[in-house]
C-alpha cells in the first residue's frame, strides 16, 4: 500500500471512530480534534511527496535515508540543538558520555549551514592541531559541509584511529579559509585536571561534564588538601571553553560546594514537567573561598554550575559573558527501531530565577585576556558568537532586555600570561584586581562576595535561602 493511501486510511479510521461515538462525545471530540485532522492532511501531503520521489526521481533513492532526512529536517526546524540520532550515532553518543570515544576532540554545533566549533577539548588531536573555539568548518576532506546535517558532518569526521583528515576552516580575522590536517585518535576525556597555583590555591580545570567528572573533582579536592593541608587559601574552578554535558554531573559539581538550597530548576511546556534540584548537606571544601572562571566558550552545564554558585554567593565569577545555552535536551530512544531523538524539552533557570538562554551569565568581574600582538588588531573579530547568534535559537522567555551572549574564548597556554587566572589568584590572596577589570558587571558586582576567609575577612558562604522555583537544563 502506498504511504499516502496508508495515511489517508488512518485519518479516515480516526474520523470514523469519532463518528461512531455518542453524539455529545463526538461533538466534543470533533472540536478538540480539528487540529488533528489538519495534521492528517499534512501527513497525507508528505506521503504524496514521498511516493513521487520514490517513483520518479532520476535514480532509485535510498528510502531509509529519505525518511531520516525528513526526520532531521523536522527536528532542525525547531532549534539548533534538536536532532535525530540514527542507531550508530546513538551508540556513539552513549560512548561519548562515558568519557571515551574515537574522533578529533571537538565540540560542535551547526550555524548557517556549516559546522561551528564550540570548543576544542584539551589534549586532543584537534586542540594540538590548533583548532580554536569559533572556527567554522566549511569542508571535510575537500567535501563541502553545507547541505549536510550536523550528525552527517560529525560522522564524516569520525573514522579509524590513526587515519588522517583535513578540515577546511574559516576563522574570524583570517581572510581566506585554510586547511588543518588532523590524525584521528581515541579521545579519552580526562574531564578534571588540577594543580597548585600561587603557592596555596587549588586550581581545578573541568573540561566537560561526563560520567567521570564528579569522581575526578572529588579526587582533585582530596589531592589538593593532601598537599596543602590547612594552608589551602581557596579554589579556582576553571570552566572556560567547557561546552557542557550531563545535567546530573552539573548538579553534582554544584552540590560539591553548597550545603543546601536550590541548584537549578527546569520548566517544560507543561507545569507538571517542572523539576527542581536541591543541594545536599556537605561542602567538600569546608567553606573555602571559590572563584569560577568563565568565558564565551562556557556553555550549558558550565553555566548551570556558574549560575548556581553565583546566585548563592558561594563563588565569585571572573572572566567574560558565557555562551548562553539555557535549554535542556532530552535523549529519547526510539525503541526497537533503534536510534533516538535529541529534543529540546525545557529551559533551565538559576536559583534566583534567571534564564540565561541567549543571554549568558555575566561574571562579577569582567576581565578579558590580554591578546598577543598578532591578535590585538583582530580582537573584535575573535569574539565568539553565542547562542543568541544561532539561527533559529530558542528565545529567552524573560522580558528583561535584549538577547546577548558570547564573548572572547581566547585562553593563553602560558599560565603566567593568563590574565583571568592571575586575577583569580590575586583575588583569593585578598589583593585588589580593580585595575584588571574592563568594566563592572552591574547585574552582580554589588553583591560580590569577599575574597578570603582566612585573614579576618568574611568568606563566600552559601546563603542557602529558598529561591523561586524555575528551570534548568
Amino acid at each position: 500500500m502506498k504511504l499516502s493511501n496508508l495515511v489517508r486510511n488512518l485519518s479516515l479510521m480516526a474520523f470514523g471512530a469519532l463518528m461512531s461515538a455518542g453524539l455529545y462525545h463526538a461533538l466534543e471530540a470533533a472540536s478538540a480534534g480539528s487540529g488533528n485532522i489538519k495534521v492528517y492532511k499534512q501527513l497525507d501531503l508528505f506521503g504524496d511527496v514521498f511516493d513521487r520521489v520514490r517513483s520518479d526521481y532520476v535514480e532509485k533513492p535510498d528510502e531509509e535515508k529519505l525518511i531520516e532526512a525528513a526526520i532531521n529536517g523536522m527536528l532542525q526546524s525547531l532549534d539548533p540543538h534538536s536532532s535525530y540520532l540514527n542507531p550508530k550515532n546513538f551508540r556513539n553518543m552513549q560512548v561519548q558520555t562515558r568519557g571515551e570515544f574515537g574522533g578529533l576532540g571537538i565540540e560542535v554545533t551547526m550555524e548557517n549551514g556549516v559546522v561551528k566549533v564550540v570548543s576544542p577539548i584539551d589534549d586532543t588531536p584537534a586542540a594540538k592541531a590548533g583548532v580554536q573555539a569559533g572556527d567554522l568548518i566549511v569542508k571535510i576532506d575537500g567535501e563541502r559541509v553545507r547541505g549536510l546535517t550536523l550528525n552527517q558532518a560529525v560522522e564524516k569526521m569520525r573514522g579509524k584511529v590513526g587515519t588522517p583528515i583535513t578540515i577546511t576552516v574559516l576563522r574570524k580575522g583570517v581572510k581566506e579559509p585554510f586547511d588543518i590536517k588532523i590524525v584521528r585518535d581515541i579521545i579519552r576525556i580526562r574531564s578534571v585536571k588540577h594543580s597548585i597555583e600561587g603557592g596555596d590555591i587549588g586550581y581545578i580545570r573541568i573540561t566537560s561534564f561526563n560520567e567521570q567528572t564528579q569522581p575526578g573533582l572529588e579526587k582533585a579536592i582530596k589531592d589538593i588538601r593532601k598537599k596543602l593541608g590547612d594552608k589551602v587559601k581557596g579554589y579556582i574552578i576553571d570552566l572556560r571553553n567547557n561546552p557542557g554535558g550531563l545535567l546530573d554531573q552539573a548538579i553534582s559539581v554544584s552540590d560539591t560546594f553548597l550545603e543546601h538550597g536550590e541548584v537549578v530548576s527546569t520548566r517544560g511546556r507543561n507545569a507538571s514537567e517542572s523539576q527542581r534540584f536541591n543541594a545536599q548537606p556537605g561542602d567538600l571544601t569546608g567553606g573555602k573561598p571559590v572563584v569560577v572562571l568563565i568565558n564565551g566558550g562556557s556553555a550549558s552545564a558550565s553555566e548551570i554550575v556558574a549560575g548556581a554558585l553565583q546566585d548563592h554567593k558561594r563563588a565569585t565569577l571572573i572572566g567574560t559573558r558565557s555562551f548562553g545555552k539555557g535549554s535542556v535536551q532530552t535523549i529519547i530512544p526510539l525503541g526497537p527501531r533503534g536510534g533516538a531523538i535529541r529534543l529540546t524539552t525545557a529551559r533551565y533557570y538559576t536559583p534566583s530565577g534567571r534564564s540565561i538562554q541567549a543571554k549568558g551569565i555575566v561574571p562579577d568581574y569582567i576581565i578579558e585576556e590580554e591578546l598577543p600582538d598578532e591578535l590585538k588588531k583582530k580582537a573584535d573579530q575573535l569574539k565568539t558568537r553565542g547562542e543568541a547568534a544561532l539561527r533559529g535559537h530558542l528565545k529567552n522567555d524573560k522580558a528583561d532586555g535584549k538577547e546577548e551572549s558570547g564573548s572572547s574564548a581566547y585562553v593563553p597556554k602560558d599560565k603566567t600570561k593568563d590574565t583571568q587566572l592571575q586575577a583569580a589568584i590575586r583575588f583569593l590572596h585578598g589583593q585588589d584586581i580593580a585595575m584588571m577589570v574592563k568594566k563592572p558587571a552591574v547585574e552582580t558586582k554589588k553583591d560580590a562576595p569577599a575574597a578570603t576567609g582566612d585573614d579576618g575577612k568574611p568568606s563566600a558562604k552559601p546563603d542557602g535561602g529558598e529561591r523561586t522555583p524555575e528551570k534548568a537544563k
